[in-house]
């Protein structure tokens, strides 16, 4: 009988031979990362773990391990599996996430899903709510800071007070212009606006600014001269800083007077701090003439009441231009009572327009350069505005530009007949703050040129397309009400953007 020899003892080291004598654990499972994208074949999901297998680290025979590695594979393709069965489920109940964008032909205004609307009527509201939101962001072209300007526009109706003097003759200089006609019209239009308005306080402590009631258009009318409108309107001043403590505070800084005349701003010169530290409110925003843009406010100058009704958005009666149209009218044969021609009906589309004086450098330049041209309609015309057959103002519906240059004079109410009557206005000056320029961007509804570029006018202009032509135009459209005087005022009328400029003002005066 052969007896089994014994097993030699083992040579592992020391701390070898201690772990193979410990049993190795019986299982080890495979970690699962939470944070995994669903979708990804290539790691597990969470859905599967209670499915998992475990793979056994003993040491097993070669048929063993052949059949836990078969049982590995076949884990992970039902793991695999429930994956894309998980996702599946997911995307019926998310339609939206696997939709193209393409398929969405028409956005409507959004609306809150955790609102009730109830009926059809109301979500109806809502979404036409939704609508007018969206038709106010395009009035956004128009302004620099739109947001801004409603705000402040709104603390403006609710809290500017404004203290006026009631000291004066109103029978003589003050308080109110004698009409509210004529190309003086907005200072007339301002007093009475001011006076009839809640912005008026009797309490001067409450008040934020304080108005000089000067008017000397009405000075003029009385046939007062220019030396002794200097005196009267020093003397009235000076009277009012001896007389009250208001004055003296600031220097003048918080008071403010209108002028629509240029003589009316040359009458301030007697008083420096007049000049230098009071609002001027003027229809002379010319830096020649002293204007300080920051400090001072351009008057729109409005020749009120209009001959004619606005000019709306009709741009079909302005964009049928071209270079092939017949040579144009002019305007002196337009004026001749003999002429008698389809063309006199403003049947074409003129490219630009400008009749009146060469009363300055610039005015000389433009007539000399193209009044003979035959897409431009450039006139040396005394023109009757009121009175006639209304030639020069229903020029301005069958014209797309309408010039603007600068003249002998720093006013000038062709600015505001062009927006009045839909026609863009083409700014040719170099001096010139515009009213409302820092509310208004007027690159969006004008085009503002230098006088050097007289000589490239016609190009200038040709080089608009169509598409910027309409954009010009119809953010014209939209500006009209803030170029316009009411009695009694309109909110966001001229008065309300001036009583608007002059809150903006007073914010940096306190001192």
């Amino acid at each position: 009988m052969h007896r089994r020899r014994p097993r030699p003892p083992s040579r592992l080291a020391p701390s070898a031979a201690a772990n193979a004598d410990t049993p190795p654990p019986p299982y080890v499972v495979f970690p699962i990362d939470k944070s995994t994208e669903l979708g990804a074949s290539s790691k597990l999901s969470p859905a599967a773990t209670s499915g998992m297998s475990a793979v056994k680290l003993h040491h097993q025979p070669p048929f063993a391990a052949f059949c836990t590695l078969r049982r590995s594979v076949l884990t992970v393709a039902i793991v695999t599996l429930l994956s894309f069965t998980y996702l599946s489920l997911k995307s019926l109940h998310s339609p939206s996430l696997l939709s193209s964008p393409a398929t969405t032909s028409t956005v409507q205004p959004s609306l809150p899903e955790d609102v009730d609307y109830g009926d059809t009527a109301e979500r109806g509201v809502a979404v036409e709510r939704g609508r007018k939101e969206s038709d106010d962001a395009e009035e956004d072209d128009v302004y620099h800071l739109s947001k801004v300007f409603r705000l402040n526009y709104e603390e403006m109706l609710k809290r500017f007070k404004v203290y006026v003097y009631s000291d004066g003759d109103p029978k003589t200089y003050y308080q109110t212009p004698r009409k509210l006609t004529g190309k003086y019209a907005s200072e007339g239009y301002f007093f009475q606006n001011l006076r009839d308005s809640k912005f008026v306080t009797d309490d001067p402590d409450q008040a934020d600014l304080f108005f000089i009631p000067i008017s000397c258009h009405k000075m003029r009318g009385k046939g007062i001269s220019y030396e002794n409108m200097t005196v009267i309107v020093r003397d009235y001043v000076e009277g009012l800083m001896s007389k009250y403590p208001y004055w003296n505070r600031t220097l003048g800084a918080d008071h403010f007077f209108v002028t629509c005349h240029d003589v009316g701003v040359r009458a301030t010169e007697g008083l420096p701090n007049l000049i230098k530290n009071s609002i001027r409110i003027v229809c002379s925003p010319s830096y020649d003439v002293g204007f300080i843009p920051h400090k001072d406010v351009a008057l729109p100058q409005v020749l009120q009441p209009f001959a004619l009704p606005a000019g709306g958005n009709d741009i079909e009666n302005r964009k049928s231009w071209s270079s092939q149209h017949k040579p144009i009218l002019p305007l002196a044969a337009i004026l001749s009572p003999k002429v008698n021609s389809p063309l006199v009906q403003y049947s074409v589309t003129t490219l630009a327009f400008w009749a009146g004086h060469r009363n300055s450098k610039i005015r000389v330049i433009l007539a000399r350069v193209w009044e003979n041209d035959t897409e431009l309609d450039i006139s040396n015309n005394r023109i009757n505005r009121a009175t006639g057959h209304l030639v020069y103002q229903k020029r301005f519906y069958r014209t797309k530009f309408c010039i603007c240059p600068g003249g002998s004079q720093v006013n000038s109410a062709r600015i505001a007949d062009s927006i009045h009557y839909g026609c863009i206005p083409v700014i040719l000056s170099n001096y010139y703050d515009l009213p409302f320029n820092d509310i208004l961007n007027w690159h969006k509804f004008s085009v503002v040129l230098k006088e050097k570029d007289v000589y490239q006018l016609k190009q200038i202009l040709k080089n608009i397309t169509q598409e910027e032509f309409v954009r010009l135009h119809n953010n014209l459209h939209k500006v009209q009400k803030h170029f316009h005087w009411n009695s009694p005022a309109v909110s966001h009328d001229a008065f309300h953007m001036i009583m608007y400029e002059l809150w903006l003002r007073h914010h940096v005066i306190k001192y």
